[in-house]
């Protein structure tokens, strides 16, 4: 007999055994879509519904994106260099903040202040207003050289 959640969705039987984030009715459906069959496509190839596949999908990618987030936390703690920008300070000057710390654990960065400034206006586009930080940020920069960068999380 088919398992369902409190909405009629199909479970997964073996979702709590897994060591994966994702039940193996998730990869399958994953793995169809990626190769281009359409959610109805999945729904019969599977012998279910096609909003049965967009739920699986669904759930599916928001544990692939809290996975990704929490790999990146554990990689931020993890690194060597970590420091936080207060805000206030003008974007301009992070670059050589970063540079000073990474010198300091002799890491060399691959990227330059311009690539640093870029990344940041990509990371956290809402804790900067032209030159300004807004808020604070976290910066780590791991033993490879890669600059991580996210809103200061103040608990």
């Amino acid at each position: 007999m088919t398992k369902r959640d409190d909405k009629g969705a199909e479970m997964d039987e073996d979702a709590s055994t897994s060591p994966s984030h994702l039940t193996s009715r998730q990869i399958s459906v994953l793995r169809l879509r990626r190769k281009g069959l359409s959610q109805q496509d999945v729904a019969e190839l599977l012998g279910t519904t096609r909003s049965n596949v967009s739920i699986l999908e669904k759930r599916a990618l928001q544990n692939v994106a809290r996975a990704r987030a929490t790999l990146k936390e554990w990689t931020m703690i993890q690194a060597p260099v970590s420091l936080t920008v207060p805000a206030g300070t003008d974007v301009f000057e992070v670059p050589a903040l970063i540079f000073r710390e990474a010198d300091k654990s002799k890491i060399k960065l691959d990227m330059n202040s311009v690539d640093i400034v870029v990344q940041i206006k990509r990371k956290a586009p809402e804790a900067l207003r032209t030159r300004v930080i807004l808020r604070d940020l976290e910066v780590a920069v791991t033993e490879d050289g890669l600059v991580l960068v996210q809103e200061a999380s103040h608990e």
